[in-house]
């Protein structure tokens, strides 16, 4: 009884001057329990002194730590040395590795150029297995040999392919057909702030310029492009490319008066002539009839019209060599297909 009242006290007042258990623990030099529990260290000697050395080894400031016998050691941490050296060891167990060359991806990759169904489909003449599909037909020719060989290289900047017998535009270059509304001048720029054709262009980086000209008045389609050897050569006389205008006049019109206009006119700059003449409508005293020729001369339609009796009141133009104008709305601009461009090339034997 007495035993268990001395444990009592002891619960009691634990750190009193009287404890049995403490005096005892004081002569074995261990520590207390909550002395113990901030050793951190797992040394046999008593507690630091100190606020900070309590904080530094306190439940908040010390690593978590799994009670151990035999004085409460843990094992060294030691993850990112680890590390280190495992990368250290695996840098120079493939430092000296002879470098692996992996075998090309098919013959004659080095070569110079590029694979012709490639820059055909890039041209927009289809898909690579539908590029691949017309040489394997014969269909293609490069400097104006066939090829039949997949894989072929060319340099699309040199090279002259064609498809069908139509130059493919395998470069950096952009066709436009415009439908010029009236009072529009055929200007890329104009110095009197009037609408022009630059107006319709103002967004495309690369320079563009019109092919021939139109009147103010005058309507329909106009080619816009910086190709500058084919639009050349399609306002050259040389060549001969055909024009289409539909004119509207007042009649009556005599029968022999499409036949004075094949024949030449006289004007004063000399005799204009035209390839083609037809009355399209007729609807009373007005009349809507087409002319073709391929003269570029400033105002050549009104001019032949007026001089044979009949100023024009209306004139479009209706295509420009193989190029229609067809349901392309006024004011309208497009881009020409592959097809188109390379009727236009063939037209003028580029």
């Amino acid at each position: 009884m007495r035993s268990s009242g001395s444990n009592s006290s002891g619960r009691g007042n634990y750190r009193g001057a009287g404890n049995s258990r403490d005096d005892k623990q004081k002569r074995a030099g261990k520590p207390r329990p909550e002395e113990r529990r901030y050793d951190v260290g797992g040394s046999s000697e008593g507690p630091k002194k100190g606020r900070g050395a309590a904080a530094r080894g306190g439940a908040k400031g010390a690593p978590k730590q799994s009670p151990q016998r035999g004085g409460g050691r843990t094992a060294p941490a030691r993850s990112r040395e680890y590390d280190a050296r495992a990368e250290e060891r695996n840098r120079e167990r493939y430092a000296n590795k002879p470098q692996i060359k992996t075998p090309k991806t098919f013959p004659g990759a080095e070569q110079e150029g590029e694979r012709l169904q490639k820059v055909l489909a890039r041209a927009g003449m289809g898909s690579r297995r539908a590029c691949e599909e017309l040489i394997d037909a014969g269909r293609v020719e490069v400097n104006g040999k066939i090829v039949i060989e997949q894989g072929t290289r060319v340099d699309p900047e040199k090279d002259e392919i064609k498809v069908d017998g139509l130059t493919v535009a395998t470069q950096s270059y952009l066709f436009f057909a415009l439908n010029k509304p009236a009072g529009v001048v055929s200007t890329m720029e104009d110095p009197d702030g009037r609408q022009c054709l630059g107006d319709y262009v103002t967004n495309r980086e690369t320079r563009l310029f019109h092919v021939g000209r139109l009147d103010t008045e005058t309507e329909g389609i106009i080619l816009l492009t910086n190709h500058g050897e084919l639009a050349h050569r399609l306002t050259h006389p040389k060549y001969g490319v055909q024009k289409t205008y539909l004119a509207a006049i007042q009649g009556p019109l005599p029968r022999e008066v499409g036949k004075r206009l094949k024949d030449g006119i006289q004007l004063e700059d000399g005799y204009a002539r035209a390839d083609h003449f037809r009355v399209v409508e007729q609807t009373g005293k007005n009349y809507l009839v087409e002319v073709t020729l391929h003269e570029g001369r400033k105002h050549i339609v009104r001019r032949m019209l007026a001089e044979a009796g009949f100023p024009v009141d209306k004139l479009v133009r209706t295509s420009f060599g193989p190029i229609a104008l067809g349901d392309q709305k006024s004011g309208w601009l497009r881009r020409l297909t592959n097809t188109e461009v390379g009727m236009l090339m063939k037209e003028v034997g580029l």
